[in-house]
């Protein structure tokens, strides 16, 4: 029998967002994932559905936010390193917001809830990296905020982590199945691709 997830045993059959009543939310989509200490399996393709999240998002004028990460000086994400830049294919466009977080929570510390309350949004579309970490955290905030989150699962990706029972090394595809399932249970609605999301 095929196991259900908590929403559905709770009678709710959620639909995705669509990006006129969404914000797209972009988080982390930085060099350091491509090109810099953190190079992700599957980067490519999933800068590419970002790509075209972001065309469909701007021609629905749709709001549009970006998340980039701020690490140490020096170190990973650093803003003085190649790897805190937004990736070429994710860039922002002028007037759209850029909010940067020091934590994985997009939401901690940050500005992003106030700006979503200011565009009078409480739905959103999450795109970006990594699936398991950033994207996961910000979802499971939203819940606690009472807003509600879509993931859109090839436009986000995620790296092989060390199995901490075993040693042994579990592949990222794996995490991010795992990932999105866990997000699906309760927290997000998953799609597959930006097809699912309707303008």
């Amino acid at each position: 029998m095929r196991p259900k997830t908590l929403l559905e045993l709770a009678g709710l059959s959620p639909a995705p967002s669509p990006l006129s009543q969404a914000a797209l939310v972009v988080i982390d989509a930085q060099r350091e994932y491509v090109d810099g200490r953190l190079p992700l399996p599957g980067v490519q393709a999933a800068l590419g559905e970002i790509a075209a999240l972001l065309a469909r998002a701007r021609r629905a004028g749709a709001p549009i936010i970006h998340v980039q990460h701020r690490g140490r000086p020096g170190g990973a994400f650093g803003p003085d390193t190649p790897g805190f830049a937004i990736a070429a294919e994710a860039a922002p466009r002028p007037g759209e917001r850029v909010i940067e977080k020091g934590l994985p929570n997009a939401f901690a510390g940050t500005e992003l809830k106030a700006a979503l309350d200011a565009l009078g949004r409480k739905e959103i579309v999450l795109a970006g990296f990594m699936t398991h970490m950033c994207v996961e955290a910000t979802a499971r905030a939203a819940t606690d905020l009472g807003l509600k989150a879509t993931v859109v699962a090839s436009a986000t990706a995620t790296r092989d982590l060390p199995d901490p029972l075993t040693g042994a090394t579990v592949p990222a595809a794996e995490v991010h199945r795992n990932a999105l399932a866990a997000l699906n249970d309760r927290f997000a609605v998953v799609v597959g691709d930006a097809t699912g999301i309707a303008d």
